[in-house]
């Protein structure tokens, strides 16, 4: 039970903290940090190609996690391919 109180503590806190964050940040930067955080989707998404050797609930989390991810992932280089097509000369 400890485990679980922690654990929602830490997530709480990073929600909080992520939240906290973003807004600081000047919307000129928010594009390159999301492109940023597609790698991070990237990670998940290995993860959850590990996760999804072991149960039946791990394999369904697994699928939700790769689907997710692979949304963030590929929407998050649509959007850095068409901001580095703003840069380029015509």
């Amino acid at each position: 039970m400890e485990t679980y109180m922690l654990l929602g503590f830490v997530l709480i806190l990073s929600v909080y903290l992520g939240l906290e964050l973003i807004s600081k940040v000047p919307s000129t930067l928010h594009t390159p940090l999301m492109s940023g955080a597609n790698a991070i989707s990237g990670i998940a998404l290995v993860g959850a190609l590990v996760l999804s050797q072991d149960g039946e609930l791990q394999t369904t989390l697994a699928f939700l996690a790769v689907f997710f991810a692979s949304i963030n992932v590929f929407g998050g280089y649509l959007v850095t391919n068409r901001m580095l097509k703003m840069f380029k000369k015509k």
